[in-house]
This record gives structure tokens, C-alpha cells and sequence, in this order.
């Protein structure tokens, strides 16, 4: 059973904008979501072969971008180059991510406005689910959410998903699955196998309520994807039948 707990309880005390890109023949933004070592990667993978086929057009995205300029200042983050957890506020590491998203923004829209859908390997509501996770206080919690949904969509202009996909599996789950990918693909660890998320299970514990959260409160945005079986992980194929149930609806006939 998926342990959901009430954490936020206003609905109204966090933006609930429209979407950016609905109306026309604009394309749609769709987002894999999930804790460290949920399987986003495989499944937008499978999502590209199953649109190709298709015939449709698509463009990928991967945040963040890893050894692009953008991500200089989030990468010394996830070292620890700027201290622990408790030393780099929720405010301060999430501009490092919101900055990475505003240098490809402006692709991002040339894409949706060409009709193309986007698939995009964490987005905006990573950097609510991390960042808030660092915040105890629901009331605290509320309030930067709305601060970063603000500056993220608001302020940097930052597209607005149309469907945000949040994968579960159990963080403990997850964090030995990360231990299993190779360092050629973590470079920007500089050696290291965990950043500095990925070695806290106490948070990434606190990161999947707050992704659950937003899933249970806003279920026109978020859709929760369970990649559990009561104690089994399903199969790369059975998550993916559950994610395109939700994709196809958004796939023209």
C-alpha cells in the first residue's frame, strides 16, 4: 500500500494555473517524475520508440542537464561543494535547477509551438518535491511551493506541463537501483556513486511524500504510476503499459 499521508490540506494556498500550452494545434509537454532510481529514464526511452512508430513528432528533454554550462552551479550542489542538506536552503538550490530549465526555454517553446510532443525526464515538480522536502512545517512547505511554482512558470517564463507522470517505488527501493548505474553515465559525482540526495534515505523518504502530495492534491497535473506489485517491482514493460494509458490520450489518432 502506498503510504499517502495529508500534508498539505489547502488546495487554494498553491498555484493552480492553466497550462501553457493547451488551445490550437500547440504540442503538449509531458513529465516523468519520481525519487532517484524510479526507472524515468527507461520509461521515457520506451515512450520515444512507441511515438516513432507512430509516426509522431516528438523531442526529448533530460533535466538536469549535466555538463552543460546551466548546470555548474547545481552540479557543485549535488557534490556537497557547497555543504549538506541543511546548509543550502530550498530557495538557493532551486534556482540553481529553475536556471538550467530558463536556458533551454526558449527551444522548449519553439518545439510546442511546432506541434511537437515533449517528453521530459524530471521537471519543475522535482524541484518542488527535493527542495520542499527540506521543509518541515506543512504551512512553510505551502508557502514555497508557491514561490518556486511562481518563479519557475511565472517570473522565468518556464513552460507549464500538461501532464506530469510521478513513478513510485519504495526510496530504499530506489536508492540500491541507483547504486546499480554506472559512473559513466554520473560523471559530474566526480568519482563519487551518490550525489548528495541519493545517500540520504531519510529524505528522499520525505521527497516521495511531497511528491505524493502533489499528486493526491492536484490530480489534473499529477498522475501517480505505481511500480509496485505489494512487495514486487514490477517489470520495465508493466510500468510502461500503466504510463502510456495515460500518455495516449494526448497521442492524435
Amino acid at each position: 500500500m502506498i503510504p499517502v499521508k495529508e500534508n498539505i490540506k489547502d488546495r487554494r494556498a498553491f498555484s493552480r494555473r492553466k497550462s501553457d500550452n493547451v488551445g490550437g494545434k500547440k504540442g503538449k509537454l509531458i513529465v516523468i517524475e519520481g525519487t532517484d532510481g524510479s526507472g524515468k529514464f527507461e520509461q521515457v526511452k520506451k515512450l520515444t520508440k512507441r511515438l516513432h512508430g507512430l509516426g509522431m513528432k516528438y523531442k526529448v528533454l533530460d533535466f538536469p542537464r549535466y555538463g552543460r554550462g546551466s548546470a555548474y552551479f547545481l552540479e557543485k550542489y549535488l557534490r556537497g561543494e557547497y555543504g549538506g542538506l541543511g546548509e543550502v536552503t530550498p530557495e538557493q538550490a532551486s534556482i540553481f535547477y529553475a536556471l538550467d530549465r530558463f536556458d533551454d526555454r526558449r527551444e522548449l517553446k519553439n518545439w510546442l509551438k511546432r506541434g511537437h510532443l515533449v517528453l521530459s525526464n524530471r521537471y519543475v515538480a522535482s524541484n518542488m518535491a527535493h527542495q520542499g522536502a527540506k521543509i518541515s512545517s506543512r504551512k512553510e512547505r505551502v508557502k514555497f511551493l508557491n514561490w518556486l511554482d511562481n518563479l519557475e512558470y511565472g517570473i522565468l517564463g518556464i513552460p507549464r506541463p500538461d501532464l506530469n507522470l510521478v513513478l513510485y517505488v519504495p526510496a530504499k527501493i530506489g536508492q540500491k537501483l541507483v547504486d546499480k548505474k554506472g559512473k559513466s553515465s554520473r560523471k559530474y559525482l566526480g568519482g563519487k556513486r551518490r550525489d548528495l540526495h541519493e545517500k540520504n534515505l531519510k529524505y528522499l523518504n520525505k521527497t516521495q511524500k511531497v511528491y505524493l502530495d502533489l499528486v493526491r492534491i492536484f490530480p489534473k497535473q499529477f498522475r501517480l504510476i505505481n511500480c509496485m506489485e505489494k512487495e514486487r517491482l514490477l517489470s520495465i514493460g508493466e510500468v510502461h503499459d500503466k504510463v502510456w494509458r495515460e500518455v495516449r490520450r494526448f497521442v492524435k489518432a
